[in-house]
């Protein structure tokens, strides 16, 4: 066993002792119990930020290079991050008037120049998250290794805010040496769209078959389908032309913008479009397992308080390309 195996490893059992600890210091009613408790929290978050550096100062592992210009980012513990090839380009950002159920905060339509970028396959994953918080020290903000509602290594994560996002990205740049960070908003619509103008990557409309989304609504021509009330795999589904998978429904994803009331003034260069004192509200994309359809179009776009968490709220990373956070 290396040594980058034997702190990993360590690491894992830290995190199962502090977890325990927790939990006995939430059921421990008696005041100097609760003392002890607390100290016994505070001496394993100090060894673990002590492995965690240990770790962090060991030669960095590089990406992988895969087909189709996509790369493979180890995270350590068996774990990987596989990132997708996107190809800069030009596109029309928003939705025209005669698109079903489309509103004025996606209009007005404009051309996006967006310069070539590598995105995650796939969501970020609870097994990636949880080896990511693992290993990396903090940076600003202390992360939950499990924040999500729904279990499963392959679910992705949820219940993380927009701040505990930048927080990862923060960490997983930290880990691995490369800029990682949350998609612009115009970066996410052009990676969505994958070439496409229709309402979704796929076309005029959507089924359960390939989205997961609140099947008992329809939009267009589709008929109903299931509601599976509850995220599902990452790759369960089609990826779509670019080879992003659910980046229509199953959990929202965080973009670095702020929000704004729509694109009057937006940046044409893919960049995100922040206003520097106007943190209230960050933007979301893509839909989720508990909406309709129609609000998982390419074009839709979701407010939501940056310090928010809630079960169907995810994120994926980015790295090179225009956009900033």
């Amino acid at each position: 066993m290396d040594l980058r195996q034997h702190l990993e490893e360590q690491l894992k059992a830290d995190f199962d002792l502090l977890k325990q600890y927790e939990n006995n210091l939430r059921h421990e009613n008696d005041p100097g119990q609760r003392g002890n408790w607390n100290n016994k929290i505070k001496l394993i978050k100090e060894q673990i930020n002590k492995r965690q550096q240990e770790l962090q100062e060991l030669p960095q592992p590089s990406l992988t290079p895969v087909a189709n210009q996509s790369l493979i980012e180890d995270l350590g513990f068996g774990v990987k991050l596989e990132m997708v090839y996107i190809p800069g380009g030009i596109f029309l950002m928003g939705a025209p008037e005669s698109e079903k159920a489309s509103i004025d905060d996606e209009r007005p339509q404009h051309y996006v120049t967006v310069k070539p970028f590598y995105m995650g396959k796939y969501t970020i994953t609870q097994e990636q998250w949880e080896k990511v918080v693992y290993s990396c020290p903090t940076v600003k903000d202390w992360l939950d290794p499990h924040p999500s509602y729904f279990k499963g290594d392959k679910l992705p994560v949820e219940q993380v805010s927009w701040y505990d996002a930048v927080e990862f990205c923060a960490r997983l740049s930290k880990k691995t040496g490369r800029q990682y960070r949350l998609p612009s908003e115009a970066e996410w619509e052009y990676a969505c769209r994958a070439g496409s103008a229709k309402p979704f990557s796929f076309g005029d409309t959507i089924t359960t078959d390939v989205v997961n989304y609140d099947g008992n609504y329809t939009y267009g021509n589709a008929p109903k389908g299931k509601y599976r009330g509850q995220t599902t795999a990452v790759g369960t589904f089609s990826p779509n032309a670019f080879g992003l998978y659910d980046m229509h429904g199953n959990v929202w994803e965080w973009c670095a913008d702020t929000w704004h009331h729509n694109y009057e003034g937006a940046p044409n260069d893919g960049s995100a479009w922040i206003n520097e004192n106007d943190n209230h509200y960050r933007l979301l994309r893509g839909g989720s397992w508990n909406y309709y359809p129609r609000i998982c179009r390419s074009a839709y776009r979701l407010r939501f308080t940056p310090v928010g968490r809630y079960l169907d709220v995810g994120f994926r990373v980015v790295c090179g390309g225009a956009g900033r956070t």
